[in-house]
């Protein structure tokens, strides 16, 4: 017994695994983000920009540590008593992106607030408020999670507030990923399966009526189906990744080497910017990325787990809920990458270019980090 808190007393702080495999993504997306864009940087801004979107993706990791270290002091159960209100200011943002001469419309889309040099997508950080909303709901409801009344139509109706918000901007991936992910932590948290199989057969059957509804969406599932049947059209974006993949084969063509990246793959830097690690860095470089987010989808749920063996449900849920978060997001970002799944506007975490979607997970992984530090402390014999 002895032998095994002194053992405890000496583990190390923080899971080191971890914080290098984030580390690493953050080190191969700032290397693809530059080599992605060196060529769009110097057509806009000279020869003299190509490290432009280097230097911004850099200063966005930049100020997505500092806000994750702000975030690391602040403890689980504080997060757990303000939760409703961290709620509440991501439907006013919402909201407020939404308003004509506040919110920026930018490719048809509202979902920009300007600040100044940046603009902040408040639908990215809407997915952390809704995670720790529905935690802390989780919690407080246990004990009701059988009953339709009391316990399910309550964050029924708040989802599709949420939901009706994002498709107002609109925002189908950041709805589908906010959906799934409150769907998740619900079932996580031990919602009737007859209610969950209810509220899933209802968000397939919506979700379908949606991309019925809108012609857009469903010239992206026409191309998704048969790229090479109009590549030229609704089958371009994906045709030139699907070419991207197969220009790399094993090892690819070296760094830098790309061609899709010459301006015919739209969005390279950002939604297809693995397309582009397919063509340089090969099979073995999109095996690495899918083993480093699969290792760090796996520490999220230990660390959950952990957490729950502790009796700290609301720890567990989060931990588990970050994890299904940059899980799914990954999942759906590589699969439209690959042709597996409809084109969507969804970034690689950690990796692309994109200042909202870089601190919003930065702020995720820093609570992840918090709960497994408050986990260790206690292991340890100390008071959180």
């Amino acid at each position: 017994m002895s032998y095994q808190a002194n053992s405890q007393r000496g583990m190390a702080d923080f899971d080191q695994i971890l914080i290098w495999t984030v580390m690493m993504l953050f080190g191969l997306g700032l290397v693809m983000v530059y080599s992605a864009s060196i060529v769009i940087a110097e057509d806009s801004r000279g020869a003299g920009g190509s490290s432009y979107y280097l230097i911004r993706h850099a200063v966005y990791i930049l100020v997505g540590l500092l806000l994750g270290a702000l975030a690391f002091q602040v403890p689980m159960q504080m997060w757990q008593q303000y939760s409703s209100y961290l709620f509440l200011f991501g439907v006013f943002l919402l909201v407020l992106v939404l308003i004509p001469g506040i919110g920026q419309e930018i490719k048809g889309g509202r979902r920009w607030l300007p600040l100044f040099v940046v603009n902040v997508q408040p639908s990215e950080f809407m997915k952390f408020f809704i995670l720790i909303y529905t935690a802390g709901y989780v919690v407080r409801k246990v004990a009701y999670l059988d009953s339709f009344i009391k316990g399910f139509l309550p964050v029924f109706l708040i989802i599709s507030v949420v939901g009706c918000l994002l498709l107002l901007e609109p925002d189908f991936g950041a709805f589908v990923v906010v959906t799934v992910l409150a769907m998740a932590i619900l079932f996580l948290g031990g919602l009737s399966l007859k209610l969950f199989i209810g509220l899933l057969t209802f968000l397939v059957t919506s979700a379908f009526a949606l991309v019925v509804g809108a012609g857009y969406r469903m010239d992206r599932i026409v191309g998704f189906m048969d790229p090479w049947a109009d590549p030229h059209d609704k089958g371009y974006q994906l045709s030139h990744a699907l070419m991207a993949f197969g220009r790399g084969e094993w090892l690819g063509v070296g760094l830098g080497g790309s061609v899709e990246k010459l301006f015919y793959l739209p969005e390279a830097h950002t939604d297809f910017l693995l397309a582009v690690l397919a063509e340089e860095l090969g099979f073995v470089g999109v095996l690495a990325v899918i083993l480093l987010f699969a290792w760090l989808v796996i520490r999220a749920f230990v660390i959950g787990r952990q957490a729950a063996k502790l009796e700290c449900d609301f720890s567990a849920l989060v931990a588990q809920g970050i994890g299904v978060w940059i899980g799914l997001q990954a999942f759906i970002n590589m699969g439209v990458n690959m042709g597996a799944l409809p084109t969507k506007g969804l970034t690689l975490p950690l990796m692309s270019f994109g200042g909202s979607s870089i601190t919003a997970t930065c702020l995720a992984l820093a609570v992840l980090l918090r709960v497994d530090w408050e986990n260790r402390q206690r292991l340890k014999g100390f008071t959180v």
